[in-house]
């Protein structure tokens, strides 16, 4: 039976992997998505609308990988770099057509009004597009408020700040709805964690209801394998490197059809949790603390969590989370007996391991193959990696190397 994938899990997926860039604030997206549609609805907007609005603000930073980026992007009012990201983020929507309507909001959401309304737009996608940049803006100022509740004590200077920009960063009327919709403590009372949750429950009762496939799912894939190792160059093309050796691996174990589509698709996902690793310790030359070893052993646990929003597929998440678990019982984050390990899940660290030797990375140079082997040997000896598909790699070493460099 062909598999068919909500959409909606999918849009859950991208905009809880765009959110782990903000490391210890991890609900921008969705807090934009709320206050932009609670603004829309000033403007008698249908629901259909509104829906397309909040999908909008749950991926409109879906062209940020960096934390270094993120950073700059939340203290700064205004940057002349934005549009970098803003660009990026509607090539990927576009090149994955159940998403691609929203390209053109994330393209222009951080454009100025007086320069937007030059365009040749849609009056109603500049709207949606001014609107997620104003609010995008308003939760910047507002962020530095949460973590201590005193944000209804500084509402009304939010309010005056965006008040100011009137006709230049926003649109007028979008101005007045805002001002309008933030009158009321209830505006900002939703923001609050515990209730975004079910404000986005509620929305996706009018969302865009859509099935797609394997073949359309592995687009999906791509694309966030693309976001994922565009979060430092040391690990550029990490992911596809991984899913092309992986690929190769499950083959020769006999996988095929959908079985060989799903576990690929495990291997472009793997690394997800990883976007939330602060830019500055996936590039440390220098030993990693206590404290940075944990926040870097959190990412394949992230990557479970957050693939449990695919449910029709219950292996995905599964698969992908655990690379970094040892046959031996020691690895992360499960500790796992080598009993519990499947063979999709051995499949996939074989290859994370040596691709990873094959690239540069801060701390050393990328590994020739035969030194690769060695390593690799020594990890089998001490029961971390399967036998089997050790012995495979040794019998097609300069082919696993071609498919982990991409070369």
């Amino acid at each position: 039976m062909p598999i068919q994938v909500d959409i909606r899990q999918l849009v859950k997926v991208i905009a809880s992997a765009v959110d782990l860039v903000g490391v210890d604030d991890v609900f921008h997206g969705r807090r934009v998505g709320v206050m932009a549609v609670e603004c829309a609805k000033y403007l008698g907007w249908d629901q259909e609308q509104l829906a397309l609005l909040f999908d909008a603000g749950l991926l409109h930073d879906c062209g940020v990988s960096s934390t270094r980026v993120h950073r700059t992007l939340v203290n700064e009012l205004d940057w002349s770099e934005a549009f970098i990201h803003c660009d990026k983020g509607g090539k990927l929507l576009n090149s994955f057509a159940p998403l691609a309507h929203l390209a053109p909001i994330i393209i222009y959401h951080h454009s100025h009004w007086d320069e937007l309304v030059k365009r040749d737009l849609d009056p109603t996608t500049a709207l949606m597009a001014n609107l997620i940049y104003m609010i995008d803006r308003v939760d910047v100022c507002a962020a530095k408020y949460y973590g201590d509740n005193s944000l209804l004590l500084h509402m009304d200077e939010i309010r005056d700040l965006v008040m100011r920009h009137r006709g230049i960063f926003f649109a007028p009327q979008l101005v007045d709805v805002f001002l309008e919709a933030s009158r009321a403590e209830a505006f900002w009372l939703l923001l609050n964690a515990e209730f975004i949750a079910l404000y986005s429950a509620q929305m996706e009762q009018f969302s865009q209801k859509l099935q797609i496939g394997i073949t359309q799912l592995k687009q999906f894939a791509l694309i966030v394998a693309e976001i994922v190792d565009a979060k430092s160059h040391f690990t550029t093309d990490h992911s596809f490197g991984v899913a092309r050796l992986t690929r190769f691996l499950a083959m020769n174990a006999g996988f095929e059809g959908n079985h060989l589509d799903i576990l690929e698709i495990a291997a472009l996902l793997h690394d997800i949790g990883k976007l939330q690793v602060p830019d500055e310790i996936l590039e440390s030359t220098a030993e990693l603390s206590p404290v940075e070893r944990v926040l870097m052993k959190k990412h394949s646990f992230t990557t479970f969590q957050i693939l449990k929003h695919i449910s029709c597929i219950d292996e995905l998440a599964n698969w992908a989370s655990q690379h970094h678990e040892s046959l031996n019982g020691n690895g992360y984050p499960f500790r796992l007996q080598a009993t519990d390990i499947s063979l999709e899940a051995r499949i996939i660290k074989v290859a994370d391991v040596f691709q990873a030797l094959a690239q540069n990375r801060p701390y050393r140079s990328s590994m020739a193959a035969a030194d690769i082997l060695v390593l690799m040997r020594q990890m089998q000896m001490n029961n971390e990696l399967d036998e089997a598909m050790v012995n495979y790699v040794a019998q097609h070493l300069d082919e696993c190397h071609v498919m982990a460099v991409g070369r």
